[in-house]
């Protein structure tokens, strides 16, 4: 009989174990089930929004060739002016298919990079030149070599510009120098 009640005394003890195993299982599975779903929504986000980013930029490369054609379009405006008075209705059909390009272009969310006078950004102009200039603060966009682009917020073709900076003082010292020189002749 103490054999029995030993067993009961036992028994209880063995299922409150049970009980309290099962619980924290259940508990560890309803924290995965929470992170799980937690990544399931940074998942479903980040795929929206590659999507979205991937609808908007889907044409770049066919925007991107297209520019190369303006360029052409343009260059062929530039010196269909010069020589005006032999050829004006063929400059006159280039400029219509030009203004025609930029509107589709324009459509599609293409936009030129104004620069000219402007501070230099080297996340929108490309430097080829540096011209030093009396007068000049900063880093400013003298002249611009070839258009660049922006496609709804980004950068699709940088300006290549030149850009005017202040004269390096060693150019000072050498123009004092010269100064000195003519005054002593």
């Amino acid at each position: 009989m103490t054999e029995d009640r030993i067993e009961q005394k036992t028994q209880p003890s063995n299922q409150d174990q049970q009980v309290e195993i099962e619980k924290k299982r259940s508990e560890d599975y309803l924290n995965r089930l929470v992170y799980l779903q937690a990544d399931f929504d940074n998942l479903k986000k980040r795929c929206d929004r590659q999507l979205e980013e991937a609808k908007n930029y889907a044409n770049e490369r066919l925007v991107l060739r297209l520019l190369e054609v303006v360029d052409e379009l343009e260059l062929a405006v530039k010196t269909g002016q010069a020589n005006r008075h032999e050829i004006q209705p063929l400059l006159v059909g280039v400029e219509m298919t030009l203004k025609k390009l930029r509107k589709v272009l324009e459509q599609e969310g293409v936009s030129p990079i104004e620069c000219e006078g402007q501070v230099f950004d080297p996340t929108r102009h490309n430097a080829v030149a540096k011209i030093e200039r009396d007068g000049v603060e900063g880093c400013i966009v003298g002249e611009e070599v070839r258009k660049g682009y922006i496609m709804k917020n980004r950068v699709i073709r940088p300006s290549i510009v030149k850009v005017e900076v202040p004269p390096s003082q060693s150019q000072n010292l050498q123009k004092e120098e010269q100064t000195e020189k003519k005054e002593n002749e």
